[in-house]
């Protein structure tokens, strides 16, 4: 009663510095248009619109749809490509007073047409070569075929008595139920959302913005409108892997964690970048200090919050070193409670259910009364009327007022960003013939590869490529599984239910395959191997299909880049998505242009041996000091059950061996810096005993940031260590720290591999089964 009553005593007191009455999205753009007409608002592939250009082409938009009678309340659909054309939809939409739906190309015509009908569309924005993929009789403005009567409309923003409480837009997420839900996104929301980006993103940071995030997914509301409203400039993409070879320099990005690895892991974050902003699913701590490794990137933040919310509920800024990433503290305007099953507030460091509140709130959810009622439901700590929302996912507060996330409690997932209700994609796999209560779950068999499988029951096995083009027809395409495993019988768990945890890895059979027709000559038969080895599967014919067999966008970036390493050819990602199926894209790599690089020869280590540039540039920042932990790369690996201490010894001293960059110091010689390659011996391995230890959770804490910020001499070495600390007889957890010197994001994941191949062989009395290496980085730095 004591912390209810402090929670109400917190509202009560509550700052909410935004407003949320007399201000529309559309207002601050025009606002921001009159203020700085000449002023680019929008990049897109060389193309440059001002913001009089872009107000301009919008009010004509919002003009054109006066006249066919849209107004405050009305819903327009938008189904456009990513041209510039679309955000001025958007805008165009907003200024007539409308709510804005957008509608994604790519979705089946099934389901777009749910959706027109679910969130009650009178109008969609398109064009003559997208209006086929709409429902019949679907009512259009074709922006190309009606190019000359738009252009005749005033280009003055129309008069039109929108109020803050009216909707902006309507955005589709998946739904548990089998059906996708609409919510419903009110002026004042975004409003809110958009001074809190004001003072939360700087002049500098909005100067320059990747807009990569489609209208289908909130965030875009955020880089569009948190844009636009304070003059900054969109940079326009497909998507944010385009990052990695566009032109143009882009200062501030927000992208799903995923894409932010992939293009970590592939050098694909140009030095323009200073900030990113990840959210979308879990940001991993040793994702952000990696990010924290490339020199020009100052700020790396964590954005959580659900769509119900308006796109962001909490922010949090990742510090320099940190081994835990945290959702964060409650954005301006907006409530967080952490409450037990009775809706009664848990102390400090208790789990609970997380709940949200505030003026952030969405109506609810479009022709879903009940569903509405379920999760927004009357807030106990507000004033009468106060709602506040059900998220569904287990969180604490810390002492220092930030939220820890700590999973879901129901069925959604998130899968490179995407938020999936699994039940959705059960519900339509039930509706095929041939199958039987569908149980569909997220695997993660390779590190950092999440896919969609699907188990079912039935008869017998159905056809893969039958049951995929069942679900393509009715789901979009992230929701589609790319595998699908046909029991007899489910695992269960002694109540009776499926136990998901017991089902199997799918297997060849389980993945959409043409007939097998070996591939025919050198480049085929190289790019069959790259694909077998990105996709994890046993053998790809020269029919087969790259998203068919598993394939999605952020491993066609490895398969480029592989492409590149072994076949010396230049080819884009667009390269592999016009041409998904082993023989075409062969037939492509051929004519590509070839990468002239010489081979990669062992040196004598005899001499002085140079630094690479990166290691140079390293080395110098260094010299400047007071660098504390910024270029530190923290590894932390919970080890569960009986450990082999004897065995994990002498699987760190192997690596070390293995490794000569982890061996090498830098000393100054003539001025210049260069590489001392130290002969192999013991890894420097302290262990610490917790076990039983009243205080042994601060102590960790405290361990764990020792060990993190400890200094490195990269003239002495060693340049990695470690500590064993042990918990309890059957829990221990290993804490590895490297310098950027002399490892990177990539080589965590190489050392993570190769430390439980040889723990695994070491602990079974083997020898070192890992085959030497013909090069070493010293080798590749010459």
């Amino acid at each position: 009663e004591v912390e209810r009553r402090r929670v109400v005593e917190e509202w009560n007191a509550t700052r909410r510095p935004y407003p949320t009455d007399g201000v529309r999205v559309h207002d601050l753009f025009h606002a921001q248009a009159a203020r700085t007409p000449h002023a680019v608002a929008l990049s897109w592939r060389g193309e440059r619109l001002t913001y009089a250009q872009l107000a301009r082409q919008a009010n004509r938009i919002a003009n054109a749809l006066r006249r066919r009678g849209v107004g405050p309340e009305v819903r327009v659909g938008i189904c456009l490509p990513r041209t510039p054309e679309l955000v001025a939809a958007m805008l165009g939409v907003l200024g007539a007073g409308g709510a804005y739906v957008p509608l994604d190309p790519a979705y089946p015509r099934e389901r777009l047409g749910f959706m027109l009908e679910d969130a009650g569309v009178t109008l969609v924005i398109t064009d003559s070569v997208l209006a086929d993929r709409l429902p019949e009789g679907a009512a259009t403005l074709l922006l190309d075929v009606e190019a000359a009567s738009i252009a005749a409309e005033s280009i003055e923003a129309p008069r039109v008595d929108v109020h803050p409480g009216n909707l902006s837009h309507v955005i589709f997420t998946s739904g548990s139920t089998g059906r996708p839900k609409g919510v419903m996104i009110r002026h004042s929301s975004v409003v809110v959302l958009l001074h809190w980006l004001r003072e939360n993103v700087t002049d500098e940071e909005r100067s320059s913005v990747l807009f990569s995030t489609s209208i289908n997914f909130d965030v875009s509301v955020a880089e569009v409108f948190g844009t636009l409203a304070w003059g900054g400039k969109l940079v326009l993409v497909e998507n944010a892997l385009e990052l990695a070879t566009l032109d143009e320099s882009v200062v501030h990005v927000s992208m799903v964690p995923s894409a932010a690895e992939e293009l970590l892991r592939g050098g694909g974050i140009p030095a323009s970048v200073k900030t990113l902003n990840l959210g979308g699913e879990a940001l991993p701590a040793a994702l952000a200090q990696g990010l924290y490794a490339l020199p020009t990137v100052e700020k790396v933040g964590n954005l959580y919050g659900p769509t119900e919310d308006t796109t962001y509920s909490t922010y949090y800024v990742v510090p320099r070193g940190a081994d835990r990433v945290l959702v964060g503290a409650p954005v301006a305007n907006t409530r967080a409670y952490v409450l037990d099953a009775h809706l009664q507030p848990v102390p400090t460091g208790a789990v609970g259910e997380l709940y949200l509140a505030g003026d952030g709130l969405s109506r609810g959810y479009a022709n879903r009364p009940a569903m509405t009622a379920e999760r927004f439901i009357p807030c106990p700590f507000g004033p009468p009327g106060a709602r506040m929302y059900r998220v569904m996912d287990r969180v604490r507060w810390r002492a220092d007022g930030e939220l820890e996330y700590l999973g879901r409690i129901d069925f959604q997932v998130k899968v490179r960003g995407y938020r999936i209700e699994l039940g959705e994609i059960e519900a339509r796999l039930a509706e095929h013939p041939g199958v039987r209560a569908p149980v569909v779950l997220v695997r993660e068999d390779a590190p950092g590869d999440r896919r969609l499988v699907a188990y079912y029951l039935g008869d017998a096995p159905a056809a893969v490529d039958a049951l995929k083009a069942h679900l393509s027809d009715r789901l979009p395409g992230y929701m589609v599984p790319a595998a699908y495993v046909w029991m007899q019988a489910y695992p269960q768990t002694p109540n009776g239910k499926v136990d998901r945890r017991a089902l199997p890895a799918p297997e060849g059979d389980a993945y959409a395959a043409h007939e097998y027709a070996a591939p025919l000559g050198e480049t085929e038969e190289a790019l069959a191997g790259i694909w077998a080895e990105v996709l994890g599967v046993e053998r790809v014919g020269r029919h087969d299909d790259f998203f068919e067999l598993g394939g999605h966008s952020l491993l066609a970036v490895r398969v480029i880049s592989r492409v590149r390493q072994v076949l010396g050819a230049e080819v884009r990602i667009a390269d592999l998505f016009e041409r998904p199926v082993l023989a075409d894209l062969a037939r492509a790599i051929q004519s590509a242009a070839r990468t002239e690089l010489p081979p990669i020869e062992p040196v004598e280590r005899d001499g002085a041996l140079p630094l690479s540039f990166a290691q140079q540039r390293l080395w110098f920042l260094e010299q400047l000091g007071d660098l504390g932990d910024t270029y530190h790369i923290p590894m932390r690996q919970r080890l569960r059950g009986e450990l082999d201490r004897a065995a994990l010894r002498r699987a760190l001293d192997a690596i070390l061996a293995r490794h000569e960059a982890l061996r090498t110091t830098f000393v100054e010689l003539n001025g210049e810096p260069v590489q001392r390659i130290a002969l192999a011996g013991d890894f420097r391995l302290l262990e610490h005993d917790l076990s039983g230890q009243p205080a042994a959770e601060a102590e960790l804490r405290r361990l764990v940031t020792e060990e993190a910020g400890a200094p490195f001499e990269l003239a002495q070495g060693p340049l990695i260590r470690g500590r064993l600390v042990r918990l309890a007889e059957d829990d221990h957890l290993l804490l590895l720290t490297m310098h950027h010197i002399v490892s990177d994001g990539w080589s965590i994941e190489v050392l993570t591999r190769e430390l439980g191949t040889l723990y695994d062989a070491f602990r079974r009395g083997k020898e070192n089964p890992l085959p030497p290496l013909p090069v070493q980085y010293a080798d590749y730095a010459a």
